[in-house]
This record gives C-alpha cells, structure tokens and sequence, in this order.
C-alpha cells in the first residue's frame, strides 16, 4: 500500500485520498439503498422517459440521464452510481482549490469525508434526483470559482494559461450544469454574476462567457428546443402556481384589499372559501392547487390571474413580499414552520412505498407498468439497509434538522468564514466564493413551492467545504514586476487597441505575505 501511495506525484495524493474515501463512502449508501432513494419526482421520470410522456416541468437532461440508464441496463442503479462517481471526483477536485488557500490537507479531507459521511448529504448523493446533478454543477461552480480567486492573490490574474483555460472550463460546466438541471436554475447564474465581476475584475469577459452562456443555453432549451422536437411544455397553471397562491395568502390575510371584480375572477376557478381558507397557507403553494381549485379553468384565466397579481403586489407589497418569505424559509431561516401547515422541513425518506407515492393509485401507465420491479429499495445487503436506515433516521430527529437538513445555517456559516479568511488577507478576492451559495439562496427565496430540503443541500455542502477556512494559513507572494522596458519607437506606441481583461490593474489589493 505505502508503495503504491509513493508513485502517485505529492501534488496529487491529497485528491486521490478525498475521492478513494468519499467514493467509498457513497458505495456503502448505494449498496444499503439500491438501486437508489427515490421520490415522487423520482417516479414522475420515469414515467415521462417510459410512456414517451416527456415534458419540461422537470429537467428534460435528467430525464435523458434516467432514460440512458433503464436503456443501457434495465435499471436505475447505473445513474446513482455514476452520481456518486461524479460527486467523488468534485469533492476532489475542491481540495485541490482548497490548498490554493493554504488549507491543511488533514481539514480538507475531514470536511470532504463529512460530506459523504453524513446521513443527510451521503444519502442524497445515491437518490434518483435532478438535484443531485444540479448540486455536483454549484460545488462544481464554486471550486472553480476558488482557483480563479486564488489566482488573482498569486498576482496572477493576467495569466491566460492551460490552467486558466481549465478553471473557466470548469465554471462554464458548472453554472450549464445548473442551467439544464433545474428549470430556475439560470437565475443562478444572474445573481452570481455581480459578485464575481466585483471580486474578480481582470477576468471580466471570461467569467461572462462561463456565466451568462450557460444561461443562455438553458433558457434556449426550455424556450425553443424542447418545444421543437415535440417535449411537453408546463401547464400555465403549473408555472404559476406560485402566483395563485400568493394571491390567495393576501386575500386570507386582507380581503377588504380585493374589489368585486378580483372576487368574481377568483371564483371563477375556485370559491373563495377555499381562496381564503386552505389556499391561504403561506409555508406551502401545493395547498392552493388542491380541489376545489379547477386547474383547467386556471390555466384557461391564466392571464387575468396573473394581471390580479401585479394589482395585489402594487396594493399590498408587504402582504406579498411577507408569502414569499414565508414559503421560502427553507433558505433563510435555520428551524422550520409549524407541522400542521406542512412548514417543517419536507425530507423524503429512502424507501418507496408500494403504491410509488400515490403514482400507482390513478395512473395506470405506472399501475401495469414493467418498470414497477425496478421501482423499490433492493439493497444488496439488508442488514446493511437496516443499519443505513436507523442511522438516517436517527439524523432525522427534529432538534438536529437545524444542522443537517437545512442549508440556511451553512449559508451563514460560509459568509462568515470566507469574510474573516478576507479580512484576514485584506483582499475582497477570496469573497468571490460566496457568489454561489448567495445566488444559490436567493434562487430559493425567489421561487419556491415548499420548504423541500433537498432545495437547499447544495449550499449545505459548500458551507461545510468552507470551514476549513478558518484555519488557513495562505502563503501567496505576488510576481515580481517586470523591469521598464525600452521606450517603444513611436510607429509602436500608436496602438490603441486593449483589452480590458489583460490591463494591469491600477491599483491592485495588496496579498498578504505569510
């Protein structure tokens, strides 16, 4: 063993080490849970890949992965395994980033393994979940974020390297992954943007192109390229639901604020009993497309639903700014909301029941279905399962949710690191980390249906990443400026063309000097 250890080169014996263990680590959760958690969204893939039902109500390129695994094997465990490859090999690839910082390996490799180690973020990992694509893409995001911020401290900003090459590469496959793996998943990128072009001034048009591009891409997909080749668009009242039930925790609050024609449309799909009674629940936008919600004919007044909506945010802004925060408390607030109005944290076990969660009960694709033996838990060893599953219900009791299945509490943990590690350093540079799990948070606040934990687990992973921070002991020293050069001859200095990305920046932040 120490022989083979000694042939891999020291620069690379840290990352081997993180992804040997952490790989481990999620084969032991695969085994005990295979072929892998599953949900009702789980269920939902399944169905569109298999009844040719596809749509884009959930991501079409986890479909095409969950589509490729039933075709190339007959089951669902080849996804879940190359997951766990996949989130493997970015745990390692952030250590990497996290040495640039003067990281010792030992912190490095504990916070990595307790990543997979926990039951919250290792199970998550092996579940049948777009989530889980879209969370490797934002861990993804931000390591490469890291090498860029570390660059800048080495004074190497100006660099445009194979090195440099590969960061941005990373970026750029980071925030796709984001784009294409949930629907909202763009706005990500917008809100990230700011902060990095503010902390990382030298690689403006790069960081454009890793950002804005992948945005693009995915907006282009949902917009015209699903569409094109015959993908099911959402229903208008999927896409506004969240809209319907804004208006309806307003109208339960302050009815007197709705005139008689609001009322007349409301009812025109919906009693307003129901709008200002179980509709009204704040911690949870599935109640107001319940029955007696008519959801065809919503979606038939769909346009005057949503123009009542403007009219409700410009009478009442704090009414509607206050159900959006409301339902959106998986992502800033550390305890949950009350149980009887669903608003604790919503965490889907691994087990599936037999009706596939409720899937079997009124869909008869999934009631005959020839994929309904693959549908379940066959874990290759069952005491194993018995141990895994007592362990991830232990984590589950509601004093530890705080801490291992809320991301919020990790959001904050991460600013107050990475900020200390700057100030430490007195340089904004290293404060480019946190443009991930910001927009992260802030997606979330936007636009959210329910307090799901799984919304959150990818800011859970990067908060834990970020502790060891607070330990690190960076030694950047800033290239020597080059000698003056000769006085250019006049023909030469009539050049005016630049580039903003490659000018020597006129009053860079100093890196501190261990």
């Amino acid at each position: 063993m120490n022989r083979t250890l000694e042939r891999i080169p020291p620069q690379r014996r840290l990352p081997f080490a993180v992804y040997a263990a952490t790989q481990l680590i999620f084969l032991v959760w695969w085994a005990a849970f295979y072929p892998g958690g599953m949900s009702y969204d789980s269920i939902s893939y399944v169905w569109h890949v298999t009844t040719g039902h596809w749509m884009s109500n959930h991501s079409v390129a986890y479909d095409v992965l969950v589509w490729l695994s039933i075709q190339l094997t007959g089951d669902l465990a080849l996804l879940t395994f190359a997951q766990s490859v996949a989130m493997a090999a970015t745990l390692a690839y952030v250590a990497v980033t996290l040495r640039m910082f003067g990281v010792k390996g030992k912190w490095i490799f504990a916070a990595a393994v307790a990543c997979a180690l926990l039951p919250s973020t290792g199970t998550f990992v092996i579940y049948v979940w777009k989530d889980v694509a879209y969370a490797i893409g934002a861990i993804l995001a931000f390591a490469a974020t890291g090498r860029l911020a570390a660059r800048r401290l080495r004074g190497e900003s100006q660099v445009r390297d194979k090195a440099f090459r590969n960061e941005i590469a990373v970026l750029f496959v980071g925030f796709l992954f984001m784009s294409i793996f949930r629907n909202n998943g763009l706005l990500v990128a917008l809100i990230a943007v700011p902060v990095l072009l503010l902390t990382l001034p030298k690689v403006r048009r790069w960081l454009l192109f890793a950002t804005v591009l992948p945005a693009v891409i995915g907006a282009g997909l949902q917009l015209v390229v699903y569409p094109a080749v015959g993908v099911k668009t959402p229903t208008k009242d999927q896409v506004y639901a969240m809209n319907y039930a804004d208006i309806a925790v307003v109208y339960g609050q302050v009815p007197h604020t709705f005139t008689k024609a609001d009322k007349t449309l409301m009812a025109k799909v919906a009693p307003l009993s129901h709008w200002g009674g179980k509709a009204a629940n704040c911690y949870n936008a599935d109640w107001a497309m319940q029955k007696p919600m008519n959801r065809k004919l919503a979606e038939k007044y769909n346009d005057q639903l949503v123009d009542l909506w403007f009219r409700v945010l410009e009478r009442t802004p704090d009414r509607m700014i206050s159900a959006r925060l409301c339902r959106s408390h998986i992502a800033w607030s550390p305890y949950p909301g009350p149980v009887d109005k669903m608003g604790h944290t919503l965490i889907s076990p691994p087990a599936v029941p037999k009706n596939l969660f409720g899937w079997a009960d009124w869909n008869p694709d999934m009631k005959e279905s020839p994929y309904r033996p693959i549908l379940k838990i066959r874990p290759l060893s069952y005491k194993l399962n018995d141990a895994a599953y007592f362990v991830w219900q232990a984590s589950k009791t509601a004093q530890l949710q705080w801490l291992l299945f809320r991301g919020a509490i990790w959001c904050y943990a991460a600013y107050a690191v990475v900020l200390a590690f700057s100030r430490r350093n007195r340089t904004w540079a290293p404060v480019a980390l946190l443009a991930v799990p910001l927009a992260l948070q802030l997606t979330v606040v936007a636009a959210n249906p329910a307090p799901l934990a799984r919304y959150m687990f990818a800011p859970l992973f990067l908060g834990i990443l970020c502790l060891p921070l607070i330990g690190a002991k960076p030694r950047f020293t800033k290239r020597a400026d080059p000698a003056p050069a000769a006085p250019a001859p006049e023909r030469a200095s009539a050049s005016t063309d630049t580039d903003p990305d490659t000018d020597p920046d006129p009053d860079p932040e100093p890196a501190r000097v261990a």
